[in-house]
C-alpha cells in the first residue's frame, strides 16, 4: 500500500485548501516549477494558469494573492523539513551526532519525495533558498505573524534549538543559533553557486564544505569554555 504523506497548512493561507482538488495539487506543483523557472518578482497568476491550461480565477480560487501562495509552499517546505529531521534523529541517542545530522539535512539538496507526487522537493528546495526570505523579509511581516503564517518555520527553529540544547543545557542561546544554522546552510549554499567571492568555498558544488562549516561554527559556539580551557 503507497503512503502519502500529507502536512496540515494554516487555513488562513488559501481560500480554498489546494490540497482537496486535483486542481489544487497542479497549482501547487506548477507554481513550484515556474517559481523555480523564472523568479517570484517576475511570476503571476495569469503565467500559471497559461502554463497550466486554466484560467486565471481557477487560480484565485484557492489563493487570495502570490504573496500568499509563496507563504504557504515555504512554510511547507519548513514543515516537511522538521518531519524529516525527527525521523532522521529519532533513534539518535547521542545529541552532538543528531545535531550534525539535522545541519547534514539542513545544508544538503533534497531529492524528490515520493510520498509527495504534486511537490517537488528538489525543485522546492531551490526556490526556498533563493526566495523563501521574501515571505517574511515585508512590510506585512507583522500582520502576517499575527496569523501564525510563520509557525512552521518557528517550529523548525524550535526543533534545532532542542536539540542545541541537549548538546549543551548551559548555552544561552539556543533558538538565535538555531535561526543562525537554517539561514546560514541556505545563505552559504546559494553563495557557493551564485556568489563565491562571499564564501571560502570558491565556485563549487560540494555541499560538505558548507556543512563543515557550520559545525565548527556550532560546536565552537556550544563549547567556547571547554576550548578555552
Amino acid at each position: 500500500m503507497e503512503l502519502t504523506l500529507q502536512i496540515q497548512m494554516n487555513d488562513k493561507l488559501y481560500l480554498r485548501n489546494p490540497e482537496d482538488t486535483d486542481l489544487g495539487r497542479e497549482i501547487l506543483r506548477h507554481s513550484i516549477i515556474l517559481i523555480h523557472k523564472t523568479g517570484f518578482e517576475t511570476f503571476t497568476f495569469k503565467k500559471l494558469a497559461e502554463e497550466m491550461g486554466t484560467t486565471e480565477a481557477s487560480v484565485y480560487r484557492y489563493f487570495e494573492n502570490k504573496h500568499r501562495l509563496l507563504v504557504y509552499i515555504v512554510s511547507w517546505y519548513w514543515s516537511w523539513l522538521e518531519y524529516k529531521i525527527a525521523v532522521h534523529t529519532n533513534n539518535i541517542k547521542n545529541p552532538e551526532i543528531k545535531l550534525k545530522k539535522a545541519m547534514q539535512l539542513l545544508s544538503t539538496m533534497v531529492k524528490d519525495d515520493i510520498h509527495t507526487k504534486h511537490i517537488d522537493e528538489r525543485l522546492l528546495y531551490e526556490v526556498v533558498m533563493m526566495e523563501g526570505v521574501k515571505a517574511y523579509l515585508n512590510r506585512q511581516v507583522s500582520i502576517d505573524n499575527k496569523q501564525s503564517f510563520f509557525k512552521p518555520y518557528k517550529d523548525l527553529c524550535a526543533s534545532v534549538a532542542a536539540i542545541i540544547s541537549e548538546c549543551n543545557p548551559k548555552y544561552k542561546y539556543p533558538r538565535s543559533l538555531a535561526t543562525t544554522i537554517i539561514e546560514m546552510a541556505h545563505f552559504q549554499n546559494y553563495f557557493m553557486k551564485n556568489l563565491p567571492a562571499l564564501t571560502d568555498f570558491g565556485n563549487s558544488k560540494d555541499e560538505s564544505k558548507v556543512i563543515k562549516f557550520l559545525e565548527d561554527l556550532v560546536f565552537s559556539s556550544l563549547f567556547e569554555k571547554k576550548l578555552k580551557q
